[in-house]
């Protein structure tokens, strides 16, 4: 691999005797990974019945490295939603900072989706999880790995981050920034970022990140806490910008991380005047770890006041027939006060929480289906929100089942085998073993497609 040579200059001031390490791992192929989603299965259970050769990531407790050969993105249970396809050092700053059932979390530059998921399935169901990415054409990848996953008490949202903090001043007990940044940590995985590296350079970046950190700051709570990443090892971009934080926010404080196996400490020494804690940040190198170069630091906002809350809980007057008898046969218990309509559209509303006029949305809560005069169409992302037991028409199959492969390309299935009544017909969840893939409508002895066709496989 060509290097840069101001990077390979500056990575030998910042590395040392540890260069050639370096060097020599930047030659090697990078690891895969794939993390667990718990919200779906336990870990126990998934390594039962994994397919695959894994083996643990020892600085992530759900996270495994799988061989290439393996392909994991095209079996059935990725479609399920039982894991999520992740470079290994990414798994780390969701890992640092884990969100408690009931807490208000915003994962402020989310897409894809790897940080959100994992936050979304440690929330339990309870509380709400805010999902951002400025981008909306990376925001619909990210809804769809949020739905795929079955989280369920979401806002999706495409804002800049001083829109958000207008809205939510001291909102969030949790926040993690994912900053964009110049990617160096990320070379040997994706060469490409080399020549955007040489046109652009940590220089490009440093700023934009102060302001993110900045708004991030300024949504926290009293007592909550921020975690900040980025995948470069530059100064500039890392301790630079958060020394930034310290001095113009003092009711920031950084945080000690556990320092696990192949962590490194953060580096002051490499900025200008920099103060001894930013050693409580974290840095990754791929000669130590088994992974790409990330860089972490967690900081809580010292106690105050909480500014007195503006919105109040939003509450539907209106009721929906043909929603209400499709709901009558799930175990779920509506609270028809959290329901949002939009041009037919409906929604589950977290609890207590409801849009507002000045946010840009792409999802607010959990998308149900649409409501018509004559009948309810459920959603696909309802689909992966159930489980089979709370559901009353179910169709199982085998991973090995061809039948599993043709629901996902979207064709009609032949269910003559499986001994239902021919008159028993209507909407089925259709599952891999155990774990929802989508909804199919029985008609006789065939079973229409209802998989979503942004999702089908090609």
């Amino acid at each position: 691999m060509r290097l840069p040579e101001t990077f390979v200059k500056e990575m030998k001031h910042i590395l040392g005797q540890e260069y050639e390490l370096f060097e020599k791992a930047m030659e090697e192929r990078s690891k895969k990974g794939l993390r667990i989603h718990r919200g779906k299965i336990s870990v126990d259970e998934f390594l039962k019945k994994s397919p695959f050769s894994l083996d643990p990531i020892p600085y992530v407790e759900n996270g495994f490295y799988y061989p290439e050969e393996d392909s994991p993105g095209r079996h059935p249970y990725y479609n399920a939603g039982l894991y999520y396809i992740q470079e290994p050092s990414a798994m780390v700053p969701a890992s640092l900072l884990s969100p408690l059932p009931g807490e208000k979390v915003l994962d402020l530059c989310a897409a894809p989706g790897g940080k959100a998921t994992e936050w979304g399935s440690q929330l339990k169901g309870e509380g709400v999880l805010f999902a951002n990415d400025i981008s909306p054409s990376r925001g619909k990848a990210l809804l769809k790995n949020l739905e795929m996953a079955g989280i369920q008490n979401l806002f999706v949202t495409a804002e800049t981050p001083e829109r958000l903090a207008a809205s939510y001043p001291s909102y969030f007990d949790k926040i993690l920034i994912d900053a964009p940044c110049s990617g160096e940590g990320m070379f040997r995985k994706e060469r490409q970022l080399i020549k955007s590296w040489e046109k652009k350079g940590p220089k490009d970046y440093k700023d934009l990140q102060k302001e993110i950190l900045s708004y991030g700051a300024a949504m926290l709570k009293p007592k909550g806490k921020l975690l900040y990443s980025t995948c470069t090892f530059s100064p500039e971009e890392n301790e630079g910008v958060i020394d930034f934080l310290l001095k113009t926010n003092p009711d920031m404080e950084l945080l000690p991380i556990e320092k696990k196996q192949g962590f490194s400490c953060g580096r002051p020494d490499l900025i200008k005047e920099g103060r001894e804690e930013l050693k409580r940040c974290i840095r990754l190198y791929p000669h130590n770890i088994k992974g790409e170069g990330h860089f972490a630091a967690l900081l809580q906002k010292k106690e105050g006041k909480v500014p007195k809350k503006d919105n109040p809980p939003f509450h539907c007057i209106q009721r929906f027939p043909m929603m209400d008898a499709f709901f009558r046969g799930l175990s779920w218990k509506i609270d028809t006060s959290r329901i949002f309509e939009k041009e037919g559209y409906l929604y589950y509303l977290p609890k207590n929480e409801g849009p507002k006029k000045s946010i840009r949305y792409l999802r607010t809560g959990l998308f149900l289906g649409e409501e018509r005069k004559n009948a309810f169409l459920p959603s696909q992302a309802l689909a992966m929100a159930l489980k089979p037991e709370e559901y009353p028409k179910v169709l199982s199959f085998f991973p090995e089942d061809e039948r599993v492969i043709k629901y996902l390309k979207g064709e009609t299935l032949d269910i003559s085998d499986k001994g239902l009544p021919l008159e028993d017909n209507g909407y089925f969840l259709i599952c891999v073993e155990h774990y929802s893939l989508g909804f199919g409508k029985k008609i006789g002895h065939q079973l229409r497609n209802k998989y979503e066709p942004g999702w089908r496989w090609i």
